[in-house]
């Protein structure tokens, strides 16, 4: 832990994200946002990483997180994303999604628009219906998608007033995440362990695959797709297990991995530098998978006592970037360092960007680290 700067915050923090840097920017990320959730007053919040000129004795980052501003969100922040420099979209508890605006001349946030009732249980034309949780959003701008668990997916565009596409019973059970495969095309995850692919230029409401764990039927809650190999895809579920798959090919996972010993809450491909992935847990751990070659030859970037070596397969002549489609344990190593050991309460969302993580659990704490790969 001795590279992570901790803010505690005295709420549960549901939801973390870094603010996206700029395509031409060299510098690392400098602001980030914060959803909270089980509070008596939920908040957005946006925060910058601190006091650049602190270092310490050994050149260690020493600043600590600064509060910017903040706003209040109706009901539990399940799920939060970028969408632009300035835009942040925060799926509710309520049903409700919400774009917030960050005004960085005055550091405030306002409301920029929100559509109330995108996720709900029975008619939306009867007064006191039940609104669903929305479970997952996500950005590809102009477009906005949401996942809720009314088993319903909903295509909206910034600054339109009601959803572009609605697939209404795309799901019979819960939609827990949603990712972009494609410009056209969505994989969502559901509670009773499937994945599925959907892709927009379809005019059914149908998805166009559907994969599945075998067996128990274990409900999936996360899910992200390779940087650079759309095919590649990473989710995890109620059993703290990784699984791996390739979209491309069978109905099944490529992979399934032991991972955290409770439910598995986010996974993440680093953006830039995809051999290394992200897990953090409701047991508490923040897993960082690596899998770049030759781990023995490295700089140990890793805390030691947090370290276990865990076999990955790997077939003969795949490209590095393809170490996560295995089937040869012999060929390669993958190290698991967990990042955030001696913590009890769950580890709710992670992201990473650059050098930088930053994480946020029910002990009430943010943490950050600027330099993932010193």
């Amino acid at each position: 832990m001795e590279d992570f700067s901790a803010k505690f915050v005295s709420q549960k923090i549901s939801k973390t994200r870094w603010r996206p840097v700029p395509a031409a920017a060299l510098q690392p990320p400098e602001l980030f946002a914060t959803g909270s959730w089980d509070n008596e007053e939920n908040k957005i919040s946006v925060w910058s990483v601190g006091d650049f000129g602190s270092l310490g004795p050994n050149g260690e980052y020493q600043g600590e997180p600064q509060l910017l501003c903040d706003i209040r969100h109706h009901g539990d922040v399940m799920d939060m994303q970028f969408f632009d420099q300035e835009r942040i979209v925060a799926a509710s508890s309520t049903g409700s999604v919400t774009v917030f605006r960050h005004h960085q001349n005055n550091q405030t946030l306002s409301v920029n628009q929100r559509w109330e009732r995108a996720h709900y249980h029975v008619d939306p034309d009867i007064p006191f219906y039940g609104g669903a949780s929305c479970t997952g959003v996500i950005c590809n701008n102009p477009e906005i998608v949401t996942v809720g668990e009314d088993g319903r997916i909903n295509l909206f565009r910034a600054d339109h007033r009601e959803a572009v596409r609605t697939i209404e019973n795309a799901d019979s059970s819960t939609l827990h995440a949603v990712t972009f495969l494609r410009t056209t095309e969505i994989l969502t995850v559901n509670s009773i362990g499937q994945l599925k692919i959907w892709d927009f230029r379809q005019q059914r409401n149908e998805p166009s695959q559907i994969f599945s764990l075998t067996g128990d039927r274990i409900p999936l809650h996360c899910v992200d797709r390779h940087p650079n190999q759309q095919h590649i895809v990473a989710t995890g579920g109620q059993d703290g297990m990784l699984s791996i798959w390739d979209v491309r090919q069978g109905s099944m996972p490529v992979s399934l991995l032991n991972a955290h010993e409770a439910e598995m809450w986010e996974v993440h491909f680093h953006p830039s530098n995809p051999d290394h992935l992200f897990t953090c847990s409701e047991d508490g751990s923040l897993w960082h998978w690596d899998t770049s070659t030759d781990v023995s030859e490295k700089p140990s970037f890793f805390h030691q006592g947090g370290r276990s070596t865990t076999l990955l397969s790997h077939t003969a002549n795949q490209s590095v970037i393809s170490a996560w489609l295995s089937n040869n344990p012999t060929k390669d190593r993958m190290e698991i360092t967990n990042l955030v050991p001696n913590q009890t309460l769950s580890v709710n969302s992670l992201d990473v960007l650059g050098p930088c993580l930053v994480c946020g659990t029910d002990a009430e704490a943010i943490y950050v680290n600027r330099h993932l790969f010193a």
